[in-house]
């Protein structure tokens, strides 16, 4: 499918940025922040989906595909596993039988391990690829919801219930920060490390060399999830503000764009070698891509999806995409 592209305006965007040298503000209690941002519902499709179906097991949600090997990695649920897909084919390879469920998956670097925050068990766990192997588990902390590997190979780990992230080095958690009152989404440009806060509606920056936080920013109406660009950029879903959110960390951390995306946006991939962002709409069972090498970012016809398309994954090697259809037990795979 060859999408059509059409120019969207970015609203440039006023930030206050904390630094470490100043000790931030003190967060409200959590009895008076917002609820976290949560995906919307979606109806029945009116649109048949795009691309072909497989089914995955139940309730799929969170998907990374590796250039390296070509294997799709997609959480499932009852029983918890993760489906290992080709990436080529889409043909079912192997279920990895997990101790609990999860929401979100990352590769820690090209070849693997896919890095698995498994809530249930309150672990990090790391999954060698291709062969599915469960080769590291790491007790973090309470519901760990995503985790993300720095340049340096610390991984940071956002104990969503737990109120905290964590720095794991190797199979030990090296730092715990308690600044945060609900962590969410993670991403790294280098040895920066961004968290989203859905509860605060912030964006963190942390110093995964130094375990340190460098500033910290507003994240519109409430954000869930982030990914980093090739230019060290950082995109943020403002799920509830119908947005994107683009930020740049150097030299100092900023807000450098909104694009707004109606219809609830909230999974998120980037593909480095396309330069495109993709953004999937939950409220309309679709998924959008950014073109983000122009002044301004670009935006092409929605692509229908299944139903419920919580995340989405891109292969940098193919430029195909893969959406959970989380209400059907499936997964989608679009051509590019």
């Amino acid at each position: 499918m060859r999408p059509r592209w059409i120019a969207l305006t970015v609203l440039a965007a006023a930030v206050i940025a904390g630094c470490s040298s100043a000790p931030p503000a003190a967060a409200p209690p959590a009895t008076q922040l917002p609820p976290a941002a949560e995906p919307a519902p979606a109806q029945v499709p009116t649109a048949p989906p795009a691309g072909r179906t497989v089914p995955v097991g139940a309730a799929p949600e969170g998907v990374v595909v590796d250039p390296q090997t070509h294997i799709v990695a997609v959480g499932v649920r009852d029983p918890a596993a993760l489906t290992l897909l080709d990436a080529n084919t889409g043909a079912v390879l192997r279920k990895v039988p997990l101790p609990g469920t999860l929401r979100h998956l990352q590769l820690a670097a090209p070849g693997g391990p896919v890095l698995v925050p498994d809530e249930s068990s309150n672990q990090l766990l790391r999954v060698a690829l291709p062969g599915g192997e469960i080769i590291s588990q790491v007790v973090t902390g309470t519901v760990p919801h995503d985790a993300t590997q720095a340049a340096n190979g610390t991984v940071f780990v956002a104990n969503e219930l737990g109120h905290t992230v964590v720095a794991v080095r190797g199979d030990q958690v090296v730092h715990t920060f308690t600044d945060v009152t609900q962590p969410a989404g993670l991403a790294a440009v280098g040895d920066l490390v961004g968290l989203v806060d859905v509860r605060e509606n912030t964006l963190t920056i942390y110093d995964a060399q130094r375990l340190a936080r460098v500033a910290e920013l507003p994240a519109g109406a409430g954000p869930t999830h982030v990914v980093a660009d090739k230019r060290g950029h950082l995109a943020v879903t403002d799920t509830r503000g119908n947005a994107v959110l683009l930020y740049e960390l150097s030299p100092t951390p900023r807000q450098i764009g909104r694009v707004d995306l109606p219809g609830t946006p909230y999974g998120i991939a980037y593909d480095p070698v396309r330069d495109r962002l993709w953004v999937t709409l939950t409220a309309l069972n679709e998924v959008i891509g950014l073109n983000l090498n122009a002044s301004t970012p670009i935006a092409a016809t929605p692509i229908p999806t299944v139903r419920q398309p919580n995340t989405v994954a891109v292969d940098s090697t193919t430029g195909r995409l893969f959406v959970t259809g989380t209400d059907e037990g499936v997964l989608e795979i679009i051509e590019p």
